[in-house]
């Protein structure tokens, strides 16, 4: 799986199957802080992702 996480402006390969919840919990990420998006398509955490997804961790910004 490819994985691209925005806050650190890096990729990565890594082996994984199961869940976005389980994916961010590997790559310890607090899933509050973030949304994980696969084709242009936000996901839940309870998305069951395969080994060949390209998946994109993007930080969550907020303000006032």
């Amino acid at each position: 799986m490819d994985v691209f996480i925005d806050k650190d402006n890096r990729e990565m390969k890594i082996e994984f199957t199961g869940d976005v919840k389980g994916l961010l919990e590997k790559l310890k990420i607090n899933p509050e802080t973030v949304i994980v998006v696969r084709d242009d398509e936000l996901l839940t955490d309870d998305v069951v992702l395969k080994n060949n997804d390209k998946i994109k961790v993007l930080s969550v910004i907020s303000g006032g």
